[in-house]
């Protein structure tokens, strides 16, 4: 009564320790083909846990032919089964002519096993007929969020289920295309450019969600894999979706002094030594109205101590201590924002320290130039006497030295006097005078006699 009969027969145990066997199929089995279809049988290949050697798509299995290649002489018997496994498999009918098995394709969805001298080969077959993809109009949900957007789809698109040998369901992927523009950050550039993406649906419902977009867009879904392979792929487009996602980028950049006589901070960062300029650079996507660097000393901004609304802006921190710097931004009516990193900016105590002796004509590089050494001053002045109260050097800039001259002249060995007021960025007062000691000058040298040059 054939083998439908005998698994009724048996025990449940026995039932599902056959439907066990079904999920080893042939390695190398032969590909099933088709005849009177109206268009090519799509072949997907299934993971192996399925049982599965392929799951075919027929645009219709209406007056199909299955055909299979045996692979000798022996016994081939073809069964089909439904979503309920191979379990509950029964056998169907099939014709032989020489190594040729050929077997009518039952209507609608259908898993088929072979059965080809003991070893069994099991496929899925998919009438596309009853899932075929229809696009009727595309638009937009009411609500929409700043993470996502949600397209309303009229049509017909759902999933195209199949089942694995143990009456597991699966679904196909259709691969449907939505194709739409957004904005894409190029970091190298620091720019955004409008480029056109797409996304990938393995099927589509009344609602389709996808991340929202950075600008002005229209959306067009197109598919599906099948009809695609067809020649025969249908699209629907929406009208004009208004962004209201922000996004935004920003850097600071510090302007760096190479000083030899600045004492440098050594943690790494932003800041150290005042003055210290930093440029601030933002750039948002089209739907940021709103967009403000902030200054605070609060890491929570709390109280803000400046405000920009510049994209870009420079500034100098002359102030002892920790700022903190953000850029934020929003949409017009504020329900998407953007907050963007925290830029820590240390701004060390001063310091300034006075040599009192250097050798201008000593070894050259080594000693040969009177410098402060100095770290965080936002005011300085600095004046330089000989002993009968002439003005000899000033400078309002802690990095420049004194070589030691007047007049582009060297002058004598000795002892001259300097006077400095600074202000620190901690508000520290310096007020200091001193001794400088020329030392080791050889007046031959100098091309000078005496104290000629003073």
């Amino acid at each position: 009564m054939g083998w439908r009969y005998a698994l009724i027969q048996e025990s449940t145990m026995k039932a599902i320790a056959i439907a066990s066997i079904f999920i080893i199929t042939a390695t190398g089995a032969s590909a099933l083909d088709f005849e009177g279809a109206p268009g090519a049988a799509v072949r997907v290949v299934t993971d192996a846990s399925t049982g599965l050697e392929a799951v075919y798509v027929l645009p219709s299995t209406q007056g199909v032919t299955m055909g299979y290649d045996a692979k000798g002489d022996g016994t081939v018997r073809w069964y089909r089964f439904s979503n309920m496994g191979g379990a509950y498999a029964e056998e169907i009918n099939c014709t032989r002519s020489g190594n040729r098995i050929t077997a009518q394709a039952q209507n609608g969805d259908m898993g088929y096993i072979i059965e080809d001298s003991g070893t069994r080969t099991c496929y899925w077959v998919t009438d596309y007929s009853a899932h075929e993809f229809r696009a009727e109009s595309l638009g937009f949900s009411a609500e929409q969020t700043c993470s996502q957007a949600e397209l309303t789809f009229t049509g017909e698109g759902g999933e195209i289920a199949y089942f694995t040998i143990n009456g597991r369901r699966m679904v196909l992927s259709r691969d449907l295309e939505l194709e739409y523009s957004t904005l894409v950050f190029d970091e190298d550039a620091f720019v955004y450019n409008q480029q056109t993406v797409t996304t990938t649906l393995a099927s589509a419902g009344s609602s389709i969600y996808t991340d929202a977009p950075l600008c002005d867009t229209g959306f067009t879904l197109s598919g599906d894999r099948f009809l695609r392979a067809w020649n025969r792929s249908v699209s629907v487009e929406s009208g004009t979706y208004t962004a209201i996602a922000v996004e935004a980028q920003s850097r600071a950049t510090q302007e760096t002094r190479d000083n030899d006589n600045e004492i440098k901070d050594s943690a790494d960062g932003l800041g150290g030594s005042a003055p210290c300029d930093i440029t601030f650079e933002a750039i948002v996507t089209d739907a940021a109205v709103f967009r403000e660097w902030q200054i605070s000393r609060s890491p929570e901004f709390d109280i803000n101590d400046n405000t920009f609304s510049e994209l870009t802006f420079d500034y100098t921190f002359r102030e002892n201590g920790t700022r903190y710097v953000r850029f934020v931004a929003n949409n017009a009516d504020g329900t998407c924002e953007y907050t963007g990193p925290v830029y820590e900016i240390n701004i060390g105590e001063s310091q300034l320290d006075i040599p009192n002796a250097f050798s201008p004509q000593g070894s050259p590089g080594v000693n040969d130039e009177w410098k402060v050494s100095y770290k965080s001053l936002v005011s300085y002045e600095c004046h330089i006497f000989n002993r009968w109260g002439k003005e000899l050097f000033a400078s309002t800039d802690p990095a420049q030295g004194w070589d030691g001259k007047q007049g582009g002249k060297y002058v004598p060995a000795g002892v001259y006097f300097y006077v400095i007021k600074a202000m620190g960025a901690d508000g520290r007062r310096y007020e200091k005078a001193g001794d400088i000691n020329i030392i080791n000058y050889r007046q031959e040298a100098a091309g000078v006699p005496g104290d000629s040059a003073q």
